[in-house]
C-alpha cells in the first residue's frame, strides 16, 4: 500500500511541473523527507498530502483511505533491506541540448522497460544516459546501477556477459558463493533478482545486441538504457538514435564550455568540430584558457590539418609541450580503469610533483578526466589519440615503471600488515620515486582495494610483453590481497604466468618460491591432493638450495596437509622438523610461534587441551610484542579451543571474540568467518540458542561472500549442528546438505557433516541436548 501511494504522490508532484526544491517550499517538508514519500520509503504525514494536493490543485478526500492504510502497514523487515547502490557516475553540471531525445528517455521510463541510445563516437550518448539516470532517480528507489562494457574502449578487453552479470548480480548484493558459473544460470538469477526491485540499470559502451542480450531483464518495473556505436536492430527495445548536435545546441554547448562569447564565427569553429559534443568540449576548453584568443584565431588552429574530427585532437594535442605530450602519450598505454598521481609518475619515471602538474594541465584541456579526486582515466577517442600519437620507444620501459610501482605498493601494503615474513626473491628494477602513504591495517586494506583491478589489469600487460622480473614479483607478493578477499583461483593463473616467466630467466629461488606459491593456492582453495607434488617438489628442490625460509614453509604446509587427513600425530612430527631446522636468535621467534601455533591445533584434534594450551601459552608474548595481531589470532584460535575442550565455554566465547577482532582488524574475511563460527559454538556450549544461531548468520554471510567454498563446509556443518540442536530440523538439513555437496565436489573430509545427518535422522526419537559436540572450525593457516 505503501508504494501504491508513493505513486499517487509522484503523480502529484508531476501535476505541479516544480522542481524538488519549489516543492519543498510549498509543503514545508524537506527535499530529502519528499524524496523518501516519493520513493515509497516512508509515509508522509497527512497534512504534507493535503498540501501536495493543493499544490496540483487536486482533492485530497480519495487519497485518505489509501494514505490511513499505509500510515497503519506494518514496517517489519525494512531495517534488512540492503543498501541502496547508486553506482552512476557523476553528472555533467551544465548539460546542454539533446532537449528532444531527453523528454524520449524520461517518457520511455514511465512507459517501457529498455531503451537503447545508439551513434558515433564522441556523439555524447553516456552524457545524456548518466543525465537522465540522474533525473530518474527518486523514480527508481531500487538502485542506479552502472557498467562499462567496454565495448569500444582501446587497448582494453570488452567486459564479456558472464562478468558484467557478476558485477550486476554483486551490486544487488548477491553473495559471491551464490552467483552460478554459466552465463545462462547467471543471467537467469539476474533476471530473477531485478524482477523485485524497481531500479535504474545502465549498461554503457556495448559492442553489440549480442554483448548485451543476456543482461536484459525479464519481468519487473525496472529500467534498462543500453548506450553503444552499434544500432541494436536484433534486440526488441526502443531505440533512441544520437545524430551530431543541432547547431543551435552545439553553439550553446560550445558557448557554456568556453565560458562566454568570443568574437569571431562560432559556426565555423563547430564546422570543423563536426558538432560532435566531445570535440566542442575540447576546443572550447583550448579557448578558455586562451583570453586573448579570438574565434578566428581558433579556427586558424583548427584549420592546419585535414578539416575532420580528430584534428580537434590533433590540434590540442600539437598545442601541448613535450613533456605534456609524452604523458598523454603514456597514459594511452595504462591498461586498468584509471590510474593515480604516484602511478602516473612511476609511468613516466618522472617526479611527483611534475606528473601532479601535467595531470592537471591535461584535464584543464579537456584531455583527460578526473572522476574522483586524484584519479585520472582517458576517455574512448582520447585514448584512441594517445595511442595514435607514439612518437616515443619507451613504452615497455614506461609499463615497467609502472609494474614496479605497484609492485612497491602491495609491499608497502604487506608491511603494513605485518603478513610476509620470510625474504621472496624480488627485482625492483624501477623503485618509484614514492609510493601513498600506508596508515596502518585500514590503509593498507583501502589501498589493495582501491588498486587491485589495476594491479591484475597491468600484471598482464606485463606478462604479454615478457617483464618477466615484474611478473614474478606480483605473483609472488599477491598472497596478501587473495587470502584476505578470495579469488584464489585468479591468484594460481598469476603463478602459472610467472612460472613460465622464471623459466626464461633461469631464476632458480623464484621457481622454487612460485611452485610453493603455487601449492598454497592450491591448499587454500581446498585442493590437498593437487597441493602436496608442489610442496614436495619445492622440498627436493630446496635441498639444493639450501633455503630455510623455504624449507621452513614447506614442512609447515606439509603438516597442515596431514591435519587435514587426520593424521594429527604426522602433521605434529613435520612441525617438530620445521623448528629443528631453525637457526638460533630473535629473528626467527615469529617462525617458532607459528610452528607452535599449528603444533596446538594438532593437539586439539587429538583432544590433548592442557598440551595444546601450554604449547601455545609459551609463544602468544611473541606475537604480542611484535604488535601482530594475525599470529596473536592463532594463539587465541587454539586457547579457546582448548577452553572449550576443558569444558569452559564462557572462556572459550571471550577467546573467539578476541579472535574475530584481530580478523576484523588484519581485514581477513576468512579468518573473520571462522572465529565467528567458534564464537558461535561457544555461545551454544552455553544455551544461549538464539545468540549462537545469530552468529552462525553473520558467519555463513561473510564466508559465502569471499566465494571460497572450501571454508563454507566447516562453518555450514557448525551452523547446521546448531540448528538441529535448537529445533529446526529442516533448516539444519538444508546447511548440512550443502556442506556434504561442497566436500563432495571438493574431495574433502565430510565425517562430521556425515555425523550430523545421522544424527538429525535419530531427534525424532530422542530430545537432543543444546551443548551437542565441542566440533569447531579448524583454523586457517596463516
Amino acid at each position: 500500500m505503501a508504494e501504491e501511494l508513493a505513486g499517487q504522490l509522484r503523480q502529484l508532484r508531476d501535476l505541479t511541473g516544480r522542481s524538488l526544491r519549489e516543492l519543498a517550499g510549498d509543503v514545508r517538508a524537506s527535499r530529502s523527507s519528499l524524496s523518501r514519500y516519493f520513493s515509497g520509503q516512508a509515509v508522509p504525514p497527512w497534512p504534507t498530502v493535503v498540501a501536495l494536493c493543493k499544490a496540483a490543485g487536486h482533492d485530497p478526500r480519495p487519497l485518505r483511505e489509501m494514505w490511513e492504510r499505509a500510515r497503519d502497514e506494518p514496517q517489519a523487515g525494512v531495517t534488512a533491506i540492503p543498501p541502496v547502490r547508486n553506482d552512476l557516475p557523476r553528472d555533467i553540471a551544465a548539460f546542454t541540448g539533446r532537449r528532444e531525445e531527453l523528454a524520449a528517455l524520461l517518457g520511455a521510463a514511465r512507459d517501457t522497460q529498455m531503451v537503447a541510445i545508439d551513434g558515433m563516437g564522441g556523439v555524447g550518448k553516456t552524457a545524456l544516459a548518466v543525465h537522465a539516470a540522474h533525473l530518474l532517480t527518486t523514480d527508481f528507489p531500487g538502485g542506479q546501477l552502472y557498467v562499462d562494457l567496454l565495448g569500444f574502449t582501446p587497448g582494453r578487453e570488452r567486459v564479456e556477459p558472464a562478468e558484467a552479470l557478476r558485477l550486476l548480480l554483486t551490486a544487488l548484493g548477491v553473495p559471491v558463493g551464490r552467483i552460478p558459473d554459466g552465463v545462462a544460470e547467471r543471467a537467469a538469477l539476474w533476471r530473477s533478482e531485478l524482477a523485485t526491485r524497481h531500479a535504474i540499470v545502465l549498461l554503457d559502451n556495448a559492442a553489440d545486441a549480442a554483448h548485451v542480450r543476456d543482461l536484459l531483464p525479464g519481468a519487473g518495473r525496472s529500467f534498462v538504457m543500453v548506450t553503444s556505436r552499434r544500432r541494436m536492430v536484433e534486440l526488441d527495445v526502443l531505440p533512441i538514435s544520437l545524430d551530431v548536435l543541432p547547431v543551435e545546441e552545439a553553439a550553446e554547448l560550445f558557448v557554456a564550455s568556453a565560458g562566454g562569447t568570443r568574437p569571431g564565427d562560432v559556426g565555423e569553429v563547430l564546422r570543423r568540430c563536426g558538432n560532435l559534443p566531445l570535440a566542442i568540449r575540447v576546443a572550447a576548453a583550448r579557448l578558455r584558457h586562451r583570453p586573448g584568443w579570438t574565434l578566428d584565431t581558433l579556427v586558424e588552429r583548427l584549420s592546419e590539418g585535414e578539416l575532420a574530427v580528430s584534428d580537434v585532437f590533433g590540434m590540442s594535442l600539437r598545442q601541448l609541450d613535450p613533456a605534456q605530450r609524452r604523458m598523454f602519450r603514456l597514459l594511452g598505454l595504462v591498461p586498468g580503469t584509471d590510474i593515480c598521481v604516484y602511478g602516473a609518475a612511476a609511468l613516466a619515471g618522472i617526479p611527483l610533483g611534475n606528473a601532479r602538474r601535467l595531470l592537471e594541465e591535461l584535464f584543464d584541456a579537456h584531455l583527460v578526466q578526473e572522476p574522483a579526486v586524484g584519479r585520472y582515466r582517458l576517455h574512448d577517442l582520447l585514448r584512441q589519440a594517445a595511442r595514435a600519437d607514439s612518437t616515443e620507444p619507451d613504452d615497455a620501459e614506461a609499463i615497467a615503471g609502472l609494474a614496479d610501482y605497484y609492485l612497491s605498493g602491495v609491499l608497502a601494503a604487506d608491511r603494513a600488515l605485518l603478513h610476509t615474513i620470510a625474504p621472496l626473491p624480488l627485482t625492483i628494477i624501477h623503485p618509484p620515486e614514492r609510493v601513498p602513504e600506508i596508515d596502518g591495517t585500514t590503509g593498507a586494506l583501502t589501498w589493495l582495494d582501491l588498486e587491485w583491478s589495476n594491479i591484475e589489469a597491468v600484471f598482464a600487460l606485463a606478462t604479454e610483453v615478457r617483464l618477466d622480473t615484474s611478473v614474478i614479483g606480483l605473483a609472488l607478493t599477491a598472497e596478501v590481497y587473495f587470502i584476505r578477499r578470495g579469488g584464489l583461483g585468479r591468484w594460481e593463473r598469476m603463478i602459472d604466468a610467472a612460472l613460465l616467466a622464471a623459466q626464461r630467466l633461469d631464476d632458480r629461488r623464484s621457481l622454487i618460491w612460485l611452485r610453493f606459491r603455487r601449492g598454497m593456492a592450491r591448499h587454500l582453495g581446498g585442493r590437498s591432493s593437487e597441493a602436496m607434488p608442489e610442496f614436495e617438489a619445492c622440498r627436493a628442490m630446496m635441498a639444493e638450495a639450501g633455503d630455510v625460509h623455504v624449507e621452513f614453509e614447506v614442512l609447515q604446509r606439509l603438516a597442515e596437509q596431514h591435519m587435514r587427513a587426520g593424521d594429527f600425530e604426522g602433521a605434529i612430527d613435520l612441525l617438530h622438523q620445521g623448528k629443528r631446522i631453525l637457526p638460533e636468535g630473535a629473528d626467527f621467534d615469529v617462525y617458532r610461534l607459528l610452528a607452535q601455533g599449528r603444533t596446538g591445533m594438532a593437539l586439539i584434534r587429538l583432544e590433548r587441551y592442557e598440551q595444546a594450551r601450554e604449547a601455545v601459552l609459551s609463544v602468544i608474548e611473541i606475537a604480542r610484542k611484535r604488535n601482530d595481531p594475525q599470529r596473536e589470532r592463532l594463539c587465541l584460535d587454539v586457547l579457546a579451543s582448548a577452553a572449550l575442550g576443558l569444558g569452559d565455554p564462557g572462556t572459550a566465547l571471550e577467546l573467539s571474540r578476541q579472535a574475530v577482532a584481530h580478523s576484523r582488524e588484519t581485514g581477513h574475511q576468512i579468518f573473520e568467518a571462522v572465529h565467528l563460527t567458534n564464537a558461535a559454538v561457544a555461545t551454544r556450549h552455553l544455551g544461549r540458542a538464539e545468540e549462537a544461531l545469530a552468529l552462525h548468520a553473520e558467519a555463513h554471510r561473510i564466508i559465502e561472500a569471499t566465494g571460497e567454498q572450501q571454508y563454507a563446509i566447516g562453518v555450514l556443518t557448525s551452523y547446521g549442528e546448531t540448528c538441529r540442536l535448537a529445533g529446526d530440523p529442516v533448516t539444519a538439513e538444508r546447511h548440512l546438505r550443502r556442506a556434504l555437496e561442497l566436500a563432495t565436489v571438493l574431495d574433502m573430509p565430510a565425517g562430521e557433516v556425515r555425523r550430523n545427518l545421522r544424527l538429525l535422522r535419530g531427534d525424532a526419537l530422542r530430545t537432543p541436548d543444546l551443548a551437542g559436540s565441542r566440533t569447531r572450525v579448524s583454523g586457517s593457516p596463516v
